[in-house]
């Protein structure tokens, strides 16, 4: 049977097996493979597993592992998600397949990513790809606010500047904790969360998820 996973220090809160459980039925195996030591994991993933999630901090070392990547992953620099074929170990982004869904059918012509982490990286990728006039606002860079058509809010807490964000559209990747929610036109990072991971279980499965289901779980 095939089986998937999740490797990255500490997992043991993450989302990641009730959601693929309730994208599959249960049908497939789902393990959180918590270790420390990026090279037991990657390892553990070589030996037992079809296609595994990867989270911090093992985005880049699986980047610099896998034998070829997306076009996505190399305008990052990162992968979250790997799958091994015939050819190999193959490297994706679904952070950055997951904003753009997410943007695409916004109708905006700008866009500001606030952060420059892995998330904000994708983020902005994934908004310069669809031809978005696009400006990353770095942490320090926010005292004055920001204006855009789609502010993408990446840090993990309120900074200065985040009360004065000129926008239409807010999209915080922060689904835990979030700090900029209630505002006008806020997406929230439950919706990004659900993004990602149905475009990448479709990609670690070759089969499409319950994006029904899987929304109830969040």
């Amino acid at each position: 049977m095939d089986r998937f996973g999740l490797i990255g220090h500490p997992i043991a809160h993450s989302l990641s097996p009730a959601l693929f459980t309730a994208a599959y039925g249960g049908k497939y195996p789902y393990d959180l493979i918590e270790t420390p030591d990026f090279e037991e994991a990657w390892a553990r993933f070589l030996a037992g597993y079809r296609a595994i999630n990867v989270t911090a901090p093992f985005k880049g070392d699986a980047y610099a592992r896998v034998d070829w990547r997306s076009p996505e992953c190399g305008r990052v620099g990162a992968t979250n998600l790997v799958v091994k074929t015939p050819e190999g170990t193959k490297a994706y982004n679904s952070d950055y397949r997951g904003v753009k869904a997410l943007l695409e059918p916004l109708g905006c012509r700008t866009a500001a990513v606030v952060g420059y982490g892995g998330a904000g990286k994708a983020a902005l990728a994934a908004a310069e790809d669809l031809g978005l006039d696009t400006r990353l606002y770095r942490h320090a860079e926010l005292a004055g606010g920001a204006s855009a058509d789609v502010v993408i809010y990446t840090l993990p807490r309120f900074v200065e500047g985040a009360d004065r964000l000129d926008c239409a559209h807010l999209l915080e990747a922060n689904y835990r904790d979030p700090c900029l929610a209630g505002r006008p036109g806020y997406i929230p990072g439950s919706a990004w969360l659900l993004a990602q991971a149905v475009t990448g279980y479709a990609l670690m499965t070759g089969e499409e998820p319950d994006a029904a289901r899987m929304g109830s779980v969040i």
